[in-house]
């Protein structure tokens, strides 16, 4: 119970931040008592609850989207401008998802069992963190979020489904792109928030329902200690929601990318030397 809620609170604390929530939940896990990957199904099952306090936090900007989209699509009611806003970002969200969706489905057994190696995640925090921050620096940092695009949006989808590597960070991919791509720290983060919805929802519910069915589960964690861990994301994700809007309309994401590259960098030398496992 203790090494679930543990993880908890790692994937409340790194779900947001360019960190990689996947790479932190696969790295801890080798310093518990059996050494041990918590898995991809406790990973999926644990971002319900992060992904619970965005949908809390932004419940008003996400129920006009949800409002303006059916509006539009389903009673085919003429559209104020703003409501015209709100209908383009939800078709610009299902478009999004619609890479991570495909791939996640199509290579199942290659993310849970291929991807996890620690030898991998090392290389992807130090690579992507590197692209981060090469991103941020040149980013013209021009464009706010009613300006995003189709195309646009579908090249944050692309960069989403990168996520599906642990060590890449859905965050970090989407913010890059959306840098890369010119728009402001804060837009660039707000449209992560949104974009995740779908994705991790579905993965996570996917997840639950196969734990629920699965009679012969090798899963660390019991049900019950992985729906305290979930909660204590939740409670640890809202915070952090909060913190980090507020952190990016004055910072970079300089902070974030020392990390990365310093984590990934000690975790290689950790691997070399045979302390811990890949």
């Amino acid at each position: 119970m203790f090494e679930a809620i543990f993880l908890g609170i790692v994937q409340g604390l790194t779900e947001f931040l360019p960190i990689s929530s996947s790479a932190h939940q696969r790295i801890v896990g080798e310093f518990f008592e059996n050494a041990q990957d918590p898995g991809a199904r406790f990973t999926a099952i644990t971002q319900i609850g992060t992904e619970l306090a965005v949908l809390i936090y932004f419940r008003a900007d996400i129920k006009r989207i949800i409002v303006a989209w059916c509006a539009q699509v389903i009673l085919r009611r003429d559209l104020l401008s703003d409501e015209k806003q709100q209908a383009r970002m939800g078709w610009l969200i299902i478009v999004g998802s619609l890479p991570i969706v495909i791939l996640g489905y199509l290579g199942q057994d290659v993310i849970t069992q291929d991807l996890r190696s620690l030898w991998l995640i090392a290389l992807m925090l130090i690579v992507f963190g590197i692209i981060l921050g090469l991103a941020d620096h040149f980013g013209k940092k021009e464009r706010e979020l009613r300006e995003l695009r189709t195309g646009h949006g579908l090249l944050y989808g692309l960069a989403q489904s990168l996520a599906l590597i642990p060590g890449v960070s859905r965050s970090g991919a989407t913010i890059a792109i959306g840098r890369y791509l010119g728009y402001t720290r804060e837009a660039a983060l707000r449209y992560s928030f949104l974009l995740a919805l779908p994705a991790v929802f579905g993965s996570g519910l996917f997840q639950l329902n196969a734990a629920l069915n699965d009679k012969t589960s090798t899963q660390i964690f019991s049900l019950g200690q992985i729906f305290i861990a979930t909660s204590v994301a939740f409670v640890v994700g809202y915070g952090v929601i909060a913190w980090l809007l507020k952190f990016v309309t004055t910072k970079s994401f300089m902070p974030f990318i020392i990390y990365r590259v310093v984590l990934g960098s000690a975790l290689l030398i950790l691997l070399s030397a045979g302390i811990i496992s890949s």
